[in-house]
């Protein structure tokens, strides 16, 4: 799951100039347990922001993907 959540997400991220749901991506690896996913994908995401590639917002600001709590966004680096 870890390459196909990173991947995901960029695949997801690639055509649009907004945010995704980290539940989008999960969905995408695993239509039917998705939800048995979020922490995998949420961890890709972060390994994502360590590389350069994407951000983790709340409420539209960059936030610390370690220490973010709560309902989550991700997008491209701007």
């Amino acid at each position: 799951m870890t390459d196909a959540a990173e991947r995901a997400i960029l695949d997801l991220l690639a055509p649009r100039t907004g945010t995704i749901c980290p539940s989008d991506a999960a969905r995408a690896v695993d239509p039917d347990g998705w939800r048995d996913r979020m922490d995998e994908v949420r961890a890709a995401a972060r390994r994502l922001v360590a590389a350069g590639k994407v951000e983790i917002t709340q409420k539209g600001e960059v936030v610390d993907p370690d220490t973010a709590r709560g309902p989550i966004r991700i997008r491209r680096v701007r």
